[in-house]
């Protein structure tokens, strides 16, 4: 296994690592555990999470995710792997936590004690706001509509909390989700007007069928030296093709349709179909030659993995060891112009 430096941390993860939001829904504790040893043993030191999983959100099994990393963290040597969660921001309508989440002082000491209790640890070493507390477009929509713009927690307050965090030792690092370059450079210049702690990451969703980062946010955290952790590389699965060969194929956009609909769009097919068939012509698997792609991008730090079953895990896990040829990138830059970012 590849580890990359994340941004201006000490902090080396992972090329590969693993996301979790499937524990506690579409995976048993016992599933969970599985998995976690199977990456470990692959060399994955990264593990992800936040305080809203799993997936669908819902009140019965909120927080079952990190409860469920706890019971297996409390017997693995803390020190070797880097733990990362979030907290969940507003206008989501998650009522039952915190009867309205926001990214305030008082929101983010409760988080923290929350999910270290969960997770059983003393420290999370990377912290992330899971998405803006402002009004800005994610999940799907693609433009800034300001006829939704909301009171807002200041992002000075935001940073000045995360820095008491990180000085009372609950954290160690800081990094950002589903952010636009606004909000980077915002984190960015009050940190170091204030003399707060910077932000280390962004984790923001990237794939061949979402290569929006590349636009704007890539310039800022080059500049900034902040790490991207990547996250949707398989685009919910489409670019497995599983769903081009069934369409009924379990799976998150099936068990879950009102889930990701950022993938009901009308290029969505097309595109898929253009990239199995380089994937078909070069010989390599699908799922291997989307994040293969993903993790040879220059800005990418680590892709985050999620998967239902241990056979799933393995096939991405060898992702590692695939190296595109000039002529396959090519050939994918090439749908990616006449057909950019179908699923933004």
């Amino acid at each position: 296994m590849e580890y990359r430096q994340l941004g201006s941390s000490d902090l080396k993860v992972s090329a590969l690592s693993l996301g979790t939001m499937t524990f506690g829904e579409q995976n048993s504790e016992q599933d969970a555990h599985a998995q976690l040893n199977f990456a470990i043993s692959r060399g994955v030191n990264f593990i992800d999470t936040a305080e809203m999983y799993p997936v669908p959100p819902r009140a019965e099994t909120q927080g079952r995710t990190e409860s469920y990393i706890g019971s297996w963290l409390k017997h693995q040597s803390r020190e070797q792997l880097i733990i990362a969660s979030k907290i969940a921001g507003a206008g989501r309508g998650f009522e039952w936590i915190r009867n309205g989440p926001r990214i305030n002082r008082a929101h983010i000491h409760a988080a923290i004690d929350d999910s270290l209790m969960r997770l059983q640890t003393d420290y999370i070493d990377l912290y992330q706001i899971h998405w803006p507390d402002r009004n800005v477009p994610m999940f799907g929509s693609s433009h800034f509509d300001i006829s939704k713009e909301q009171e807002t927690i200041a992002i000075h307050e935001q940073l000045s909390a995360l820095a008491e965090l990180v000085q009372a030792g609950k954290i160690r690092y800081i990094g950002l989700s589903n952010e636009t370059p606004w909000g980077v450079c915002e984190f960015v210049r009050c940190a170091d007007q204030s003399g707060l702690p910077k932000i280390v990451s962004i984790q923001n969703a990237y794939n061949l069928m979402n290569r929006t980062f590349e636009s704007g946010l890539s310039e800022v955290c080059y500049h900034s030296n902040i790490g991207m952790l990547a996250y949707s590389a398989l685009a919910f699965g489409w670019l497995t093709g599983k769903y081009h060969a069934d369409p009924k194929a379990s799976g998150r956009i099936t068990c879950f349709p009102g889930f990701g609909q950022r993938y009901n769009k009308p290029n969505v097919t097309v595109a898929t179909q253009a990239y199995l068939a380089i994937a078909q012509q070069a010989g390599l698997i699908p799922a291997q030659m989307a994040l293969a792609y993903a993790r040879s991008r220059w800005f990418c730090s680590s892709v985050i993995l999620g998967a239902t079953t241990l056979g799933q895990l393995a096939e991405n896990l060898d992702a590692q060891a695939v190296e595109l040829g000039a002529d396959v990138i090519e050939q994918i830059d090439e749908i990616h112009k006449r057909l950019p970012n179908p699923a933004p």
